[in-house]
């Protein structure tokens, strides 16, 4: 089994998607995917309803998920950390406590356009077009993590 985390600021936008996304395409396949913020803000709580709304319209439902924060032992857990922007790969890598944990982090965007470390845009402070865009930009990066889970 691959165990893939998905980690954003606050676990009620981005990670959420990306996280739904990639369970609905690996749904057959061995992959345990879960996601989580680098915060503490939105603690058990629901996605943003844009996240919701945007998951909707591709016939994906993320009502499951509850905001939890990330922590040292998701290092243990999982074997690929996939962040958002690199704000959170700071914020991972921080807390890394080995190379082997380093290793485990990567940007996102990199399974598309490698090595050029660019930024999911956090869409929360905007309106529901910036799901959209992020909805986009997360389907891309995970059709190419699937093909590598192949």
């Amino acid at each position: 089994m691959v165990r893939v985390l998905m980690v954003c600021l606050g676990n009620i936008c981005r990670s959420p998607l990306a996280e739904g996304i990639l369970k609905s395409k690996t749904f057959l396949k061995n992959v345990k995917v879960d996601s989580a913020g680098t915060g503490a803000y939105h603690i058990g709580s629901l996605p943003d309803k844009r996240s919701i709304a945007i998951a909707k319209q591709h016939n994906l439902d993320i009502t499951d998920h509850r905001g939890r924060q990330f922590s040292v032992k998701d290092f243990d857990d999982f074997d690929v950390i996939y962040v958002m922007d690199s704000s959170n790969y700071k914020n991972v890598i921080r807390l890394a406590r080995n190379e082997q944990d380093e290793q485990k982090v990567k940007m996102i965007l990199n399974e598309v356009f490698p090595g050029e470390n660019l930024d999911v845009p956090d869409p929360y402070t905007g309106g529901s077009h910036g799901f959209r865009i992020v909805y986009d930009m997360l389907n891309e990066a995970c059709d190419i993590i699937v093909e590598k889970l192949s």
